[in-house]
């Protein structure tokens, strides 16, 4: 029997880089609050949502994603040509095919590297992080761009008060590559396709009294609500003991910015010291899906309050019902 080669396995692996871009454009909750008939303070009590970027009509997630995968190889201090794979998260691409993923890797000159497209919408980034982990410690990529991004501009019902104003426009990523300790936990992950109609877009939503608009967002909130904060505090807590660490270790909790009250709930559940920083991005980004965890990261590192070497951890969830977690380590 003639044996096939084994790839050339990397020990461990960990975060070299993390970028970011948002969109100029700031969109308060006054601008929002007279189609779905309600008021600033209604939206910040519901969801802790005091503004949101949306993209320009020339941007889109390739573009915010090459801005972010640019920003993330200059943090890392790596070349575009040294990318082996390249995973971009997202749901708002506007194409079925090609990915989004290798428009980027174009853009930014990754000849190198493989790309695809993750679509595990609000999880995508915690499940594109858990992807590049395995890939380098398997010796299927030596260096990984994961990106989540996302235009949930362009598929929102402006009219309907349950989704109007949750949702933001933006891009954020990250390298991952081999080092020479473990700097990313075991990701515990998992999806409820049962309920798929939690969340969904569906290109033949009919809005009552209007004509069908294509790929609207819909969600039904209360059962997403429900499920996050009954479900999600245990993830994280499986997160932790399957990286080996006690939420005395955290430095910063990152939950996907879904909502400041189930950031609260989970907060709660999860029992962290007062040390813990508790990433609260949704007040200036609102939710932006599969782009929320990094675009959160990105702000806690500009503001100084964590540094490199900081332990994290990270949970998505969303549509799929699919959600993800890990512990990583901060370049």
């Amino acid at each position: 029997m003639v044996n096939i080669n084994t790839p050339e396995a990397a020990a461990h692996s960990g975060l070299f880089g993390l970028g970011a871009y948002r969109p100029t454009r700031v969109v308060p909750n006054s601008e929002l609050v007279d189609r779905i008939e309600s008021s600033d303070e209604w939206i910040r009590e519901r969801s802790g949502i005091i503004e949101r970027r949306y993209a320009g009509a020339e941007e889109t997630v390739a573009s915010m994603a090459t801005s972010a995968a640019n920003a993330a190889l200059t943090d890392a201090k790596i070349a575009a040509t040294e990318i082996d794979l390249v995973i971009l998260a997202t749901f708002t691409h506007r194409y079925a095919t090609p990915s989004a993923a290798a428009e980027v890797s174009a853009a930014i000159g990754a000849v190198n590297a493989a790309a695809v497209d993750v679509g595990a919408a609000c999880a995508g980034f915690a499940y594109a992080v858990g992807l590049a982990d395995a890939a380098v410690r398997a010796g299927t990529a030596k260096k990984v761009l994961v990106i989540g991004a996302e235009k949930i501009s362009e598929v929102i019902d402006f009219d309907d008060r349950g989704t109007a104003f949750l949702f933001g426009d933006g891009a954020g990523a990250a390298v991952i590559g081999a080092t020479a300790e473990q700097g990313i936990g075991p990701t515990v992950w998992g999806a409820d396709g049962s309920q798929m109609d939690a969340i969904i877009m569906n290109p033949d939503t009919f809005t009552a009294g209007k004509e069908k608009t294509n790929s609207v967002l819909t969600m039904q909130g209360q059962t997403v609500f429900r499920w996050a904060i009954s479900s999600m505090g245990d993830v994280c807590k499986r997160a932790l003991d399957a990286a080996g660490v006690t939420p005395d270790d955290i430095k910063a909790f990152v939950p996907h910015q879904a909502n400041m009250r189930i950031t609260n709930s989970l907060v709660k559940n999860l029992g962290f010291p007062e040390t813990v920083v508790i990433a609260r991005d949704i007040e200036s980004a609102g939710n932006t899906s599969a782009a929320s965890i990094p675009l959160a990261l990105d702000r806690l590192r500009q503001n100084a309050e964590v540094a490199s070497g900081d332990l994290v951890l990270m949970v998505g969830f969303g549509a799929g019902l699919a959600f993800a977690a890990q512990v990583a380590r901060l370049p």
